[in-house]
């Protein structure tokens, strides 16, 4: 099993003119609510039909024009959070035009701080992984790859402020495989044990019941909020992409956004947290 590496402070990038956020830091850090949203882009592709993955599956091999016009309006939506959580993107190969997405819907959103998580390198061919944005700076930041029957897995710690506590995020992307993925969860719920604030988000391809009673995060306590189905996005019928928080957070305006530019919907919500009571 390869070790966590922990990496500098996301890249800084200057938000674009007309995009940019209000709040500094210290701002953030008196703020008792924080806005989260996590979304599988699907590399840009919009899918309506499950055919289309085999009639349009090129799309995940060669550069189209669509994928610029998907990127944009991707960045249109979470330009109105805080904290930011992509699945399936490319960090730059010949089916991206070699853009890294992340760094690019950091610039056109706006997001000062921005990291990705390459898990599959392929080469030329695809630069798979996972994304972080955020108007937050990260206390720290760690680079997790999961355990897996098949290698290509990760998940993204993250420490941010919140009010007068620290918030551990951790932003994931699980296997379609039953036992890859409690393998996987497992490896999560030791990294967080005696963490008591903690918000557990992405594509986990489980629904929320599973998770919660079921696997190892049972141990944490965590609460989901009332969601809808989010995959497939143009008929869903799964709850595969959730936001968990643990008991002393809660969850409010609780949401699938209906937007229909990948093969899964987003989530977003407002995380919030009590004063800490101080001794």
């Amino acid at each position: 099993m390869e070790r966590a590496s922990v990496v500098d402070p996301v890249a800084s990038w200057p938000a674009e003119e007309g995009h940019r956020h209000d709040l500094s830091d210290s701002d953030f850090q008196t703020r008792q609510s924080l806005r989260f949203l996590t979304f599988n882009i699907q590399v840009g592709i919009k899918t309506t039909a499950y055919t289309q993955y085999l009639t349009k599956g090129w799309k995940h091999l060669f550069p189209h024009l669509d994928r610029a016009k998907n990127l944009q309006e991707i960045a249109r939506i979470i330009r109105d959070y805080d904290v930011v959580s992509l699945q399936e993107i490319d960090a730059g190969s010949i089916r991206s035009g070699f853009i890294n997405q992340v760094e690019f819907l950091a610039q056109v959103a706006g997001f000062p701080y921005w990291y990705t998580q390459l898990n599959r390198d392929l080469g030329p061919i695809a630069q798979h992984g996972n994304g972080l944005l955020s108007r937050v700076s990260p206390r720290n930041l760690e680079d997790h790859k999961l355990p897996g029957v098949i290698p290509g897995r990760g998940a993204m710690f993250l420490r941010l402020p919140l009010g007068q506590r620290d918030v551990v995020v951790v932003m994931m992307h699980l296997s379609l495989g039953e036992r890859s993925r409690r393998h996987q969860l497992d490896y999560i719920a030791q990294r967080l044990d005696g963490e008591e604030s903690v918000v557990i988000m992405g594509d986990m391809n489980t629904p929320a019941s599973t998770l919660l009673e079921t696997t190892a995060l049972r141990e944490l306590n965590l609460m989901g909020g009332q969601v809808g189905p989010t995959y497939p996005a143009w008929e869903p019928k799964a709850a595969l992409d959730h936001i968990l928080v643990s008991p002393d957070l809660s969850l409010r305006d609780y949401r699938v956004l209906d937007c229909q530019i990948s093969d899964h919907l987003p989530i977003a919500v407002e995380v919030a947290a009590e004063p800490l009571v101080l001794q």
